[in-house]
């Protein structure tokens, strides 16, 4: 199954407006989310760390580590999100390895543009 697949079959689809807060820095984290549409800011205090858009995936580190957001997301503009809770995420790790590389891959670049971007220890993703 792609990572498309997954986000456009979904269960749970939300859609959040331009400006809209998706979570912020400090919150507890049940969830991932997969963009299906739209383009969503990952912030640390008033600096954009990155910009995500279709198939790309975040907050997936309070998933796997049960600490607070790192960072706050933000839609930049009308975004559609498939949410993935920790059970379906537990789900897809083990009947799914390749999901499980993706959303490794994703981590790991996220923090290696962190890190080029701002330089030394990267905050994660979320």
């Amino acid at each position: 199954m792609t990572a498309h697949s997954l986000f456009v079959n979904a269960t749970i689809h939300r859609t959040v407006m331009a400006g809209e807060v998706i979570y912020y820095e400090g919150d507890a984290g049940s969830h991932m989310f997969g963009v299906v549409s739209g383009v969503v800011e990952l912030r640390k205090g008033s600096a954009v760390v990155a910009f995500l858009g279709p198939n790309d995936v975040f907050g997936e580190r309070s998933l796997i580590d049960r600490h607070p957001r790192d960072l706050t997301a933000v839609a930049a503009t009308e975004t559609t999100l498939a949410e993935i809770d920790r059970d379906l995420f537990l789900f897809m790790v083990h009947e799914t390895p390749t999901f499980a590389l993706d959303i490794m891959g994703a981590l790991a670049s996220r923090l290696r543009d962190y890190d080029a971007k701002f330089g030394g220890s990267s905050p994660g993703t979320g």
